[in-house]
């Protein structure tokens, strides 16, 4: 009798997929899967015991056939010894057939090696499984012997008689069991599921395990075991929680992180910018200039136009806070303030000449000073330097709207209407700039987006510069997102009353309601 190999069995296994959670900074948790230890299914126990009750009855059949053989050669020898015993004496004499004797003791022999062989004990079952770094793992060996017909789960070619693996609910050549990233045979020890597919460990971790955007590599678990990362919530940069901590840089513009990969260029003034960024960034005044006159345009084409002349100054960051500290009104709730509304006399330094750049950082920045005469309500628009068009857009038609206001002989308004209605204004603008660069038609969904469309219509042709990059047109989508989701009273707020009343009313009839009440119509 040939030796019976128990069968183990693989269970699948699926993975969970990790889940945001928090506010502004997204923590996610990566849960791994519960492992299960192999069983011997209750066919693979009557598959053993038809085995051997089939082993049995071929000895059965066996051993009937050598005594059939034994009883006619006996009778045989019984006949030719009568004939040749006829003169002997009457008495007689037994015969006794060695040969039998020796067929029957050797048939004693083999019935006592059955019954042995089956209170044996069999061979031991091993369990594997547990929980790994990755998951449930299972070993695809040691080999087992086929003894009957058997279909390869790989190749569906015949095993026969040759060494075979029982894993995932089937049976395999060694070589046809292979690894669904790699496509090498997995003759590890353990072995990784996902989807109901075979994986190495090795291979299974570098397509499942989460990496870091930041450093790059594989986001480190926490105390409990769980892989736990963050994200930022429009760009969905994944990065390791340390990141937050351990000084790693931001876009001053789009405020994603500094990957190890890239580098962003370094601003006199400490600010870092990403190349995207970069690509549409402004740097000095006269640049700046036919953006501003855009600006005017799409004020004029709302009906609100600036009669004024107001000048308009890109600056440092150094030289914005300096003419902040100076201005007796204003609101401002951003640690870093990026636009302003001058109505003092002032004298600022504004930058003259787009500065140079070497070794990823401004080497030269020519500054003027710049004497502001109060000619009117509003002395001076200024801006800071050094960020992409569609940001610096979006900040001068808000401080516009601020001279707006003031020209127009508004009474001084609470933080929330006044900032609220600035924030609109700036919306508006960035809805009608994605439109004409999407060179579609197609009505933004915004509640000023009949407004913004009509504005964008008569404003020159200068803002339609063609089609924008892709980037450029998920950072105008950006940046209406951080109006969108501002938390603070005033922008933030202010910003969503204004909206839902321009949306209800119009935007001239919210104007008129603000002017006579200072708060927008319910």
């Amino acid at each position: 009798m040939g030796w019976l190999t128990k069968i183990f069995r693989g269970s699948s296994h699926r993975l969970s997929k990790g889940q945001y959670l928090g506010k502004y900074e997204d923590h996610s948790i990566w849960e791994e899967p519960p492992a299960s230890a192999d069983a011997m299914s209750d066919f693979d126990r009557e598959e053993i015991d038809l085995a051997i009750a089939r082993s049995l009855a071929e000895e059965d059949v066996s051993l009937a056939e050598e005594d059939a053989c034994l009883a006619e050669e006996d009778a045989s020898l019984a006949e030719e010894d009568e004939k040749e015993n006829k003169e002997e004496d009457e008495k007689g004499k037994k015969v006794i057939d060695t040969e039998s004797q020796s067929h029957l003791e050797e048939d004693e022999m083999l019935a006592k090696a059955v019954q042995e062989s089956l209170n044996m004990e069999s061979p031991p079952r091993y369990d594997y499984g547990g929980r790994g770094d990755y998951g449930g793992y299972f070993p695809p060996y040691p080999y087992y012997y086929s003894s009957g017909y058997r279909i390869c789960a790989g190749c569906n070619g015949d095993i026969g008689h040759g060494r075979y693996l029982s894993c995932m609910g089937a049976v395999w050549h060694p070589e046809c069991f292979r690894c669904h990233a790699c496509n090498q045979p997995i003759s590890d020890h353990e072995f990784s599921l996902s989807d109901n597919q075979p994986y190495h460990k090795s291979c299974y971790k570098e397509q499942h395990h989460p990496k870091c955007d930041v450093c790059k590599n594989f986001i480190p678990t926490n105390a409990a075991g769980l892989i736990e990362y963050r994200a930022h919530p429009f760009w969905h940069q994944k990065y390791c929680p340390s990141h937050e901590h351990d000084g790693t840089p931001r876009c001053c513009s789009c405020e994603r992180m500094e990957p190890v990969d890239a580098r962003y260029l370094i601003l006199d003034d400490g600010r870092k910018l990403c190349l995207e960024c970069l690509d549409s960034s402004i740097m000095d005044t006269h640049e700046c200039q036919p953006l501003y006159l855009e600006i005017q345009e799409f004020y004029e084409g709302l009906n609100m136009k600036v009669e004024q002349q107001v000048p308009m100054l890109l600056v440092e960051r150094q030289a914005l806070n300096e003419a902040m500290e100076g201005e007796k009104n204003g609101h401002h709730h951003m640690p870093e303030t990026r636009g302003l509304c001058l109505s003092e006399e002032q004298t600022v330094s504004t930058i003259l000449k787009r500065p140079k750049i070497g070794g990823h950082r401004i080497v030269d920045m020519f500054t003027e000073p710049y004497k502001l005469v109060r000619e009117c309500e509003v002395t001076a628009i200024l801006i800071l330097y050094g960020l992409p068009r569609l940001l610096t857009g979006s900040i001068l038609a808000h401080e516009m709207m601020h001279a707006w206001l003031r020209l127009k002989g508004y009474p001084n308004l609470s933080p929330e209407v006044e900032e609220g209605i600035c924030q609109v204004l700036a919306h508006m603008w960035l809805d009608s700039e994605i439109i004409a660069g999407s060179g579609s038609n197609v009505a933004s969904t915004s509640s000023s987006s009949s407004s913004a469309s009509s504005s964008a219509s008569s404003s020159s042709g200068s803002s339609k510069k063609g089609k924008r990059s892709q980037f450029e047109k998920e950072l105008g989508d950006f940046f209406k997102h951080q109006i969108e989701s501002d938390t603070s009273t005033a922008y933030g707020d202010g910003f969503r009353e204004g909206d839902k009343a321009v949306l209800k009313y119009g935007l001239k009839s919210t104007l008129d309601h603000i002017r006579l009440t200072g708060s927008f119509p319910c």
